[in-house]
């Protein structure tokens, strides 16, 4: 194959640090570096972290959450060997303002977007509020991107600030939960409905790939007429219960279960 065609990428969601505890914490965060640290030894040509790596973020003007400073000096080295690292914000970490670009070299995207390798076509985001239903959540995560909250929260002693929000961690599913409840099978899935919806409006899309969800998922999507061969959907699961991650080496997409 032609090396210049030859692609080595990477992916990976849900670590939520900061839960349940700073033990537990710090080591899924010591396996995720380990997991970053062999990317990098196996040749990644890129990276994509689809979202959620805090279970709480907020960058005040001159303050971080405390913690994940093994992960953030990994992302940074990785970035300054010339690595792309592409940072999907999700619905824990999507008050990110600018400190993620300028300290770490990440290109942030905070809708899903399409790239393509080695001949496959694929959409990449973290999947939160993709699809049919959920219309509360959908408005809550609406007036969170406003900035009215942002102005709040902003306002609080961060002492204040990032203690209630990880108190209301400890009461979020993300403790250990699944987004949208156990897999029960295709046709309950959002995002996989989400996948066919728009396989329909583009069918040249070979997969799709997302997070939030919890659980590692490879399904097949419907074959469209148009299509030769049918495309899939890849959830990356997590790094709480599953740590699942997925790779794609010279155009064959793999999910890859802890």
């Amino acid at each position: 194959m032609n090396s210049e065609l030859s692609h080595k990428i990477y992916f990976a969601s849900d670590l939520h640090l900061g839960v349940p505890d700073l033990s537990n914490s710090r080591k899924r965060e010591l396996k995720f570096v380990a997991w970053l640290d062999n990317a990098v030894l196996e040749g990644a040509t890129e990276i994509h972290l689809l979202g959620d790596l805090f279970d709480f973020w907020f960058e005040y003007s001159h303050v971080i959450p405390k913690g994940g400073v093994r992960l953030l000096g990994t992302i940074a080295k990785i970035t300054d060997l010339g690595i792309p690292v592409h940072y999907h914000v999700g619905n824990h970490d999507l008050w990110s303002f600018g400190y993620l670009e300028s300290e770490l070299g990440v290109t942030l995207h905070r809708t899903p977007i399409i790239k393509e390798w080695d001949g496959l076509k694929c959409l990449i985001g973290h999947g939160d509020g993709l699809g049919p239903g959920e219309i509360g959540y959908k408005v809550t995560k609406k007036f969170y991107q406003s900035k009215i909250p942002q102005f709040i929260f902003h306002c609080l002693h961060p002492d204040l600030g990032i203690r209630l929000a990880n108190r209301l961690s400890r009461n979020s599913r993300a403790a250990g939960g699944k987004s949208g409840g156990e897999f029960i099978s295709s046709s309950n899935e959002n995002l996989f409905k989400y996948c066919q919806d728009r396989l329909s409006i583009d069918p040249s899309i070979n997969c799709f790939i997302f997070g939030h969800r919890h659980i590692p998922l490879d399904l097949e999507l419907t074959k469209l007429e148009s299509q030769n061969t049918a495309s899939r959907y890849i959830n990356t699961g997590d790094w709480i219960t599953h740590f699942s991650s997925a790779k794609l080496i010279d155009g064959k997409l793999t999910l890859l279960k802890g």
